[in-house]
């Protein structure tokens, strides 16, 4: 990228003194357990399963955000059973908010059973975990407010007053929650915790929904469903700094995820029945890549291969693999469906999605593509969070975790 240093290779042969090795190595630790990289499952010293094409590290970082663990994996910390100590005695959970019954499905992972509904407000779109992880926000979009619950408990608190919260989102530095304020024209700035305005940035496009950020956390790019363009955003200036109309008539991107290489971004579009392919950095005409039809939720794999691409007019889930930039395989899910946000379970071998239009949630096998239950909930069930899920920190969405 433009704005990330590279590293400085040391001429062939050249070694540092034993004493300053070994101070780089312990500061090199140091860095990893201090930004809570340590947990349980795979261990540390497993093999990188990312693409080791040669990459810039990310050294000069936004300030204040976590360190990258491997500049050619953004998702090193995602790894199978990998929980930060302070989700790891939460009880794993399916939270499903239903846009039209107000409600909030829980369902329990092992018996594919509904086994809670929790009323919440008018509309509530995605439920996302909070920057810190101790908190899950339930986006209710017309009731203008969020819902949080205690993943610890399950119990719902009170309401938080926010004006038009059709997603949510959070900087990698921890310093702002991001609201996609769909119907306003809006991405409003605020306290992550009491979620006060700290600044209001209008949009000319229409209809903010989805994001992702860059690897070095400085910019992030905005998914616009309604105008069918895309948004690039300075995170430090808050500012938008460009802006582009996607190359079809009708467009309307929906969901957005960075590769793990950190090079290439994908945005899903329910119009254009495919993904679009983007270099985040230049900012250029992407292309796009035909998945299925109402090509909707983008989600990475626990190894960093393979890109599961939630296609919500077809019932059936594309699979891409990462190093190749290929479609691989294509799942149809049994009966038919309409398949829409989600995640993965902690482990990796179950993937959870929403089934949009039949009051369903859906179970699939990551390693067969075998569809393992389909669970009736509320009505218009959304954005559906797994939970809890590996990682560091919560980018928001229903899981974007570092």
């Amino acid at each position: 990228m433009a704005d990330r240093n590279r590293i400085h290779l040391r001429p062939t042969g050249s070694r540092p003194a034993r004493p300053a090795r070994r101070a780089a190595l312990l500061a090199a630790a140091c860095a990893l357990v201090a930004a809570g990289c340590a947990g349980g499952g795979e261990s540390a010293s497993a093999p990188r399963s990312a693409p080791a094409s040669p990459h810039k590290a990310v050294v000069q970082g936004l300030p204040g955000m976590p360190p990258v663990l491997d500049e050619h994996d953004l998702y090193a910390a995602d790894r199978p059973n990998r929980l930060a100590p302070q989700v790891r005695s939460y009880p794993a959970r399916i939270y499903v908010p239903n846009t039209g019954s107000d409600t909030v499905s829980v369902i329990d992972p092992k018996t594919y059973k509904v086994i809670e509904t929790i009323p919440v407000g008018v509309q509530p779109q995605h439920v996302v975990p909070s920057w810190d992880m101790k908190t899950l926000w339930v986006n209710n979009n017309r009731g203008h407010d969020l819902t949080p619950i205690d993943p610890a408990t399950g119990k719902a608190g009170k309401p938080v007053k926010v004006h038009d919260p059709y997603n949510l989102y959070f900087t990698p530095d921890g310093k702002y929650a991001v609201v996609m304020a769909s119907m306003d024209r809006q991405l409003v700035f605020r306290d992550p915790h009491t979620m006060e305005i700290r600044k209001t940035l209008p949009v000319s496009c229409a209809g903010v929904n989805h994001a992702d950020f860059s690897p070095d956390g400085k910019y992030f790019i905005v998914s616009c469903e309604f105008s069918g363009e895309l948004l690039k955003v300075d995170t430090a200036k808050m500012e938008v700094i460009a802006q582009e109309k996607l190359p079809f008539q009708g467009a309307m991107p929906q969901d957005v995820k960075i590769s793990p290489d950190g090079r290439t971004w994908y945005i899903a579009d329910m119009m254009a029945d495919g993904v679009w392919v983007l270099n985040g950095d230049t900012f250029t005409r992407p292309r796009l890549l035909p998945t299925g039809k109402g090509a909707h939720g983008l989600y990475v794999s626990r190894d960093s291969r393979t890109m599961y691409i939630s296609n919500r007019g077809e019932g059936s889930i594309s699979l891409l693999d990462f190093r190749t930039g290929e479609l691989t395989d294509k799942w149809h899910i049994r009966g038919g469906g309409s398949p829409d946000m989600g995640g993965l379970s902690a482990d990796g071998q179950v993937l959870w999605l929403s089934g949009r239009y039949n009051s369903e949630v859906y179970a699939l096998d990551t390693r067969t593509g075998k569809t393992l239950a389909k669970i009736k909930v509320g009505e218009g069930p959304h954005g559906l969070a797994v939970y809890p899920q590996p990682g560091r920190y919560s980018l928001g969405h229903t899981g974007i975790f570092r």
